[in-house]
């Protein structure tokens, strides 16, 4: 540092000991991770209900992009050393990051091709066109300024500051997990509104533009402090040097590969014919590190799956706490909430602990440890879905049909069914659950009175048998019922009239004699409905879980009046989900304690082997790891093809205990390095060849001058 930073530094404006710029950049901080953590938190249900993919095109495109967070970080890094500087970096992408997340909202605007008003887009390509170049930006903007922000913060301090730097690091951090917690539970709820110029759907605009309204905030507020930032010149990109030295070495070795030249120690010593014996010592630190990289990828490809598979899996089951609803992206939240918890308790409890015990807890023990707790979470994972899987309706195949029979009238009947023993349908309701034919027509009987009845049966489809009150009737009608579970955890609701004259029910309009409304989505909670006949109403209420279907029977001894809700009959097509969101919490808590014991520790193992001037590269390293472990989930989930999600939780967890073992074993033949003292090595070595260098030159110098002193001599006696 130059006494013209020093002064430059003395004259930024303090406040309480720290430099005023550091409180723009903090703020900046959390209002940027609020923007990236609340968009990514609803990301995977947008993909899945609005851009309509299936769970694995879902899930693929989610770990994309995450990937492509981890990657563009050392692309910023290389912009920020080597050309622009950190501050010009921050403005430059962090108006891309805008940009893109405003792109991101404006895709989920339906209206915008929703020509007919029904809700649905009409044009869907261009919404995902819309949304793919949003999240491209994104990722460039917040990888690329990943790596300068926390940078460009330790900048403003001076060389006395030490105390203040590192409090400010822990107050940034602070508020990247504050901005995580808080974004993760705002925009879910934010996504559960309605909302629409024409129509009223699930407002996925507010969810995306409110981050994008943050990420503004955060730019502006940077601008704002901008003079009074202390900014520091580029002055080159460390890894551009080792990917020289590494690039040379190898193509000095095979130059060399003819086996008359003699052998060199290690392959990187190629390289001393151009680079310093201290660059390459400090390269070969750095590659028997990220050798022990090689098998981490795993452990993110389960971690990141947090906001995609976990939360899909949240979809299925109950949200509902008492007083608290809980969203499925707010699962979520789970996460950072233990992180707060967690690492202090590791810190000051845990690890203490251990070591009174006398155990040897090593870093790459305690890394080892967190793989193997993230593959118990995961087998966590695969019990939970094997619960859900039992509460799930078994759908026909495409060679056969299924069928249940409503009995509107005011009596009871027997029925009897092909392949199926006689039974009772009590009146006003339905049988008690669908049976399967396999024949495109069967024959219905009553026994009293004797009537039967061929009713022709669709493949492929559930469906329902409306018995009128009179079995005389000449037309008896079949609806057609919902195929699969409800999306998002809505319930369909239909309305069937089995008076003898048309209702009119609020949100379904009118229904005629012995017919079916069609389906609308309700959302959890309490429900009401006016039903009219014109000269009469009723009010009719009922509470809705998650993701059930029914059918609402107005039966043929309807009666107005005060009481007229209790003569309503509601026939459960699907039942709701039964399975509580709570039981999510275990998975998460075992993963969140992998991280902690995995990444935190990985990270300070990681600066502790490496040399002073290689952290960057090391951390171009980690975030590479993370970014092949989105890759894996990718691979898996497009060509794998596993139909039972339990399974493939299973297969993760089965991956992720074979790559423990692989790093317990590579753990245990790694030796211990001080960089420190290997550097100090090389610099003595470098300093006694220097002082050797400069002996000869000065005699080399003195014998000049001597000589040119003779020549002098030689040119005056001529």
């Amino acid at each position: 540092m130059t006494d013209e930073d020093d002064v430059k530094k003395s004259k930024s404006k303090e406040v309480c000991g720290y430099p005023l710029s550091i409180f723009f950049i903090v703020v900046n901080e959390f209002c940027e991770r609020f923007s990236y953590y609340g968009m990514r938190a609803v990301l995977v249900l947008y993909f899945r209900y609005f851009l309509r993919f299936d769970d694995d095109l879902a899930t693929s495109i989610y770990h994309t992009f995450v990937a492509l967070c981890y990657l563009t970080p050392i692309l910023g890094a290389i912009v920020a050393d080597s050309w622009l500087g950190k501050f010009k970096t921050i403005i430059y992408l962090s108006i891309v990051y805008a940009i893109g997340q405003v792109v991101m909202a404006v895709s989920a605007i339906h209206d915008i091709t929703d020509t007919d008003r029904d809700g649905t887009p009409d044009n869907l390509t261009l919404h995902i066109v819309l949304s793919m170049v949003g999240l491209l930006l994104i990722a460039l903007g917040t990888g690329g300024i990943k790596p300068c922000v926390a940078a460009f913060g330790g900048d403003q301090f001076q060389d006395h500051q030490a105390k203040q730097r590192s409090t400010f690091f822990s107050v940034f951090y602070l508020c990247i997990n504050g901005g995580s917690l808080l974004s993760t539970i705002i925009t879910p709820i934010l996504r559960g509104q309605e909302c629409g110029i024409h129509s009223q759907q699930k407002c996925y605009p507010l969810a995306f533009g409110v981050p994008a309204a943050l990420m503004v905030v955060a730019l502006v507020v940077f601008i704002i402090g901008s003079g009074m930032y202390h900014k520091t010149e580029p002055q080159g990109n460390i890894m551009l040097d080792v990917c020289k030295c590494i690039g040379f070495a190898i193509k000095n070795r095979f130059r060399h590969r003819s086996s008359s030249y003699p052998k060199r120690t290690h392959w990187m010593d190629w390289a001393e014919e151009k680079h310093e014996k201290l660059l390459i010592a400090q390269i070969k630190m750095v590659l028997k590190v990220l050798f022990l990289y090689i098998p981490l990828p795993m452990f993110w490809t389960l971690f990141d799956q947090k906001g995609s598979r976990w939360t899909l899996q949240a979809t299925t089951m109950d949200g509902n706490f008492g007083s608290l609803i809980l969203q499925p992206d707010q699962m979520q939240t789970v996460n950072p909430i233990l992180i707060l918890t967690l690492v202090p308790i590791m810190d000051s409890v845990v690890y203490p602990l251990i070591k009174k015990c006398g155990l040897n807890f090593t870093p790459l023990r305690r890394m080892t440890v967190g793989m193997f707790l993230a593959a118990m979470a995961f087998v966590a994972a695969a019990l939970v879905q094997i619960q859900i899987d039992k509460t799930l309706p078994t759908f026909p195949s495409s060679s056969q049909s299924q069928l249940k029979l409503l009995n509107m009238g005011s009596i009871p009947l027997t029925v009897t069914l092909p392949n199926n023993d006689p039974f009772v349908i009590e009146a006003a309701t339905a049988s008690a659950n669908y049976l399967t034919f396999e024949e495109e027509s069967i024959q219905v009987s009553f026994q009293s009175p004797a009537i039967s009845r061929t009713i022709s049966l669709a493949k492929n489809k559930r469906q329902t048998l409306l018995i009128p009150s009179n079995l005389s009737a000449p037309m008896w009608e079949v609806t057609d019922d919902v195929m699969a579970k409800p999306e998002q955890g809505a319930n369909a609701i239909r309305f069937v009239n089995g008076m003898a004259g048309a209702v009119n029910v609020s949100t379904f309009g009118s229904i005629d004699y012995s017919s079916a409304s069609n389906y609308s989505l309700i959302s959890n909670g309490k429900a009401t409905f006016i039903i009219t006949n014109g000269a009469n109403t009723c009010k009719y209420s009922r509470e809705f879980g998650f993701g059930s279907s029914y059918t609402l029977l107005i039966p043929s001894h309807f009666v107005w009046g005060l009481t007229c809700s209790e003569s309503i009959s509601g026939v459960e097509d699907i039942q709701p989900n039964s399975f509580h969101m709570g039981w999510q919490i275990p998975q998460y808590f075992l993963i969140t304690c992998g991280e902690v014991v995995f990444s935190v520790t990985g990270l300070e193992f990681s600066y502790s082997q490496a040399p002073s001037n290689m952290k960057a590269v090391l951390q171009a390293g980690w975030l590479f790891t993370v970014a092949i472990g989105n890759f894996i989930v990718l691979i898996v989930a497009e060509i794998a093809q596993i139909e039972e999600q339990w399974a493939e939780f299973v297969l993760f967890a089965s991956l992720l205990v074979a790559v423990c073992v692989i790093f317990s074993i590579m753990a245990y033949f790694y030796t211990y390095m001080d960089p420190a003292e290997i550097e100090a090595q090389f610099r003595d070595k470098d300093g006694t060849e220097e002082s050797d260098k400069e002996e000869l030159q000065m005699q080399k110098k003195d014998f000049v001058d001597h000589h040119n002193e003779d020549d002098e001599a030689k040119q005056s006696k001529m």
